[in-house]
């Protein structure tokens, strides 16, 4: 089979020529998802050179109809040969055929928006709307005390429960327990966001574990230390990257957050495709040990972190949570690493990443809690990290990512800290 695509007007038409059969329905199925993946989401595919097609054939047709619907595109079948028209009516599939007297389908209507040129990327920015809401922005507030991981010093008077609402965000070292007693040997890096709390296990436990609000039920963790964000967001950042740059860094994402929000820092919640990322996560649990040399110290660090020596969840899609700042006054950032854009330095921040089995994104202007949720309840989580930059001289530098959708929530009033 032959497969050649063009774009025409508001659509990619895709050509595939010979039979469309079990040899041959894989191809077009790899085609078709790299349209989608690369943003195309209004699809025409030409059947007029298909002499034959079968059941396989068919389901790739109805997979890719109903998975574009689901993301609000356009997925249409024109020109069948006389034979798969034939067997698409007898099949009751006539609804992929397009009525060839009705006028083609317009573009449909996108929400006010403006573009911003940045360095590796082009964003698509809209203002959400903040109507009923008294102070648009998020509040912060930190809890504990991040340098008792020097020494993996934390005790139980260190541990508090903190529940993770719909309306906020959160990063931080917890786990899912009742007591410190049941989680000393358990806690590490955790998000929360749109009501789930999602966290990967120390002490051997490879597989990342979440919850879900769901009725009356809230998420809750206990916490050594963390940061929340409790508000609304302000600002929808569609972005993906330049053709010549093919990916963007975490450290210019935030940088151009905070410059299209204009706040000296702002909290970030991106779901995006990932072209890997760079992180690391706790092997034991950072509680009581009293060890002057962990978890950073060497040899200690071997047995304490581990790291992503090659980019990680390449090609997944990542629901990353944090918080950047142009200046970083807070112990709880951290430098971010990257390349300065604008002859700016990096900001700082702090970021994890959740990262899910692939699923397409809607364009435009998207909702936060109905983009998040269906990826805890319908793909695979596959892995928690906190993200870093490997600045080494062989380093692999810093997560970047593809394409994808940034919340940003400005600050509001200082940063606050709990009672110790």
């Amino acid at each position: 089979m032959e497969i050649t695509s063009e774009r025409i007007g508001d659509f990619i038409e895709v050509r595939p020529k010979g039979r469309l059969d079990g040899s041959w329905a894989d191809h077009l199925s790899a085609a078709l998802e790299e349209i989608i993946r690369r943003g195309d989401h209004r699809i025409r595919v030409n059947l007029s050179e298909v002499v034959y097609i079968s059941s396989i054939g068919i389901g790739v047709l109805v997979s890719f109809y109903k998975k574009v619907a689901a993301i609000e595109g356009t997925f249409l079948v024109t020109e069948p040969s006389a034979h798969v028209g034939r067997v698409l009516s007898m099949s009751g599939l006539r609804q992929l055929i397009p009525d060839a007297a009705a006028p083609a389908a317009a573009a449909p209507k996108t929400e006010a928006s403006h573009e911003v040129d940045g360095k590796c990327a082009l964003f698509e920015v809209f203002a959400l709307d903040s109507s009923g809401v008294k102070s648009p922005g998020m509040k912060c507030r930190t809890v504990g005390d991040p340098s008792l991981l020097e020494g993996c010093r934390f005790g139980e008077k260190d541990c508090r429960p903190l529940v993770f609402p719909d309306s906020c965000c959160a990063v931080g070292l917890g786990a899912f327990g009742h007591s410190f007693d049941e989680c000393h040997d358990r806690f590490g890096e955790f998000l929360a966001v749109a009501g789930a709390a999602a966290y990967q296990p120390s002490g051997g436990a490879n597989t990342p574990d979440y919850l879900l609000s769901q009725g009356t039920f809230v998420p809750e963790l206990q916490v050594l230390y963390g940061a929340v964000g409790e508000g609304a967001f302000t600002t929808l950042a569609r972005f993906e990257a330049k053709p010549e740059s093919r990916v963007i860094g975490l450290a210019e994402l935030a940088q151009t957050a905070l410059e299209i929000a204009q706040a000296d820092s702002a909290w970030m919640v991106m779901v995006a495709e990932s072209a890997g990322l760079v992180g690391a996560s706790l092997r034991r649990s950072p509680v009581n040990a009293n060890s002057p040399g962990a978890p950073f110290g060497h040899p200690e660090i071997r047995s304490w972190l581990s790291f992503t020596t090659e980019r990680a969840h390449t090609r997944a899609l990542a629901v990353v949570v944090g918080l950047a700042s142009a200046s970083g006054r807070s112990s709880f950032l951290r430098p971010m690493g990257g390349q300065p854009s604008n002859g700016k330095p990096a900001p700082v921040g702090h970021f994890h990443a959740a990262a899910f089995s692939y699923r397409h994104l809607q364009r435009g202007l998207i909702d936060l809690q109905k983009t998040v949720r269906p990826l805890f309840e319908h793909e695979s989580l596959l892995g928690l990290l906190h993200l870093i930059g490997d600045d080494r001289e062989y380093g692999i530098a810093e997560s970047e990512f593809v394409r994808g959708a940034c919340w940003i929530g400005p600050t509001i009033g200082p940063m606050i800290g709990s009672a110790q």
